[in-house]
């Protein structure tokens, strides 16, 4: 019986280790890029969907909606326009998306694409939320007016609250039936707040509070209906 050791495969062995370091090699462009930002690739990208006078206008950006594959109402959209600063409802500057889009290293679709998930991830995060919420106040109003007509009140705070306040129907349908035709920043900023603070039924409430006066009268309203 021989105690000779088998044959070593060295030809096996070097074919292993290429693989693991061709692996490795593939695994650190994943991670780390394969391609950096360029911000010459960006503008050219802007200029897909910007018109002569140099702005992504409603036209460019339901384009731009369509190749990223999210609808314009996607609370995904509120969230990019709040990281590229936009000042306006459905607009782009070259300004705005050359900063935004360097902050967010992205200079084509595929590359924002991968970013869905952290655009979604700033609203479950509490500062990031009521920034983002803030924002969209200054975002949805008509620049010549100091308040949010009440419609566009509605459909905003649907899109940020109507998942994740529990009374928000209910609140729906009081500005629906109520006298507000606009909704003031005060307001608007109070509403986040009554929506973190006060228990759904409304036990919590305080009516000697600076609430503005549209909480106050919706609280009894409500109060109103619980008990009819």
């Amino acid at each position: 019986m021989s105690n000779s050791a088998a044959p070593v495969d060295l030809n096996g062995i070097y074919a292993y280790s290429a693989l693991l370091k061709i692996i490795s090699q593939a695994s650190g462009k994943v991670i780390s890029g394969e391609e950096h930002f360029s911000s010459k690739k960006c503008l050219a990208w802007f200029y897909e969907y910007a018109g002569p006078d140099e702005v992504v206008g409603p036209e460019g950006m339901e384009k731009f909606c369509e190749d990223i594959g999210v609808e314009p109402e996607n609370i995904i959209m509120l969230v990019l326009a709040w990281k590229l600063e936009a000042e306006s409802m459905g607009f782009f500057t070259k300004e705005e998306w050359l900063k935004g889009m360097t902050s967010l290293q992205c200079d084509c679709t595929e590359k924002l694409q991968s970013k869905f998930d952290f655009l979604r991830s700033q609203l479950n995060d509490i500062s990031s939320f009521k920034n983002i919420y803030r924002y969209a106040f200054d975002f949805a109003r008509d620049k010549d007016q100091r308040s949010l007509d009440i419609d566009t009140a509605k459909s905003m705070l649907a899109l940020l609250l109507g998942r994740t306040w529990p009374l928000f129907s209910v609140f729906y349908q009081y500005l629906e039936q109520s006298k507000y035709r606009v909704m003031n920043k005060d307001q608007w900023y109070n509403v986040l707040e009554f929506s973190r603070t006060v228990h759904a039924d409304l036990s919590n409430y305080d009516e000697d509070g600076a609430w503005p006066v549209l909480l106050d009268e919706f609280v009894e309203w409500q109060k109103v209906r619980q008990a009819s």
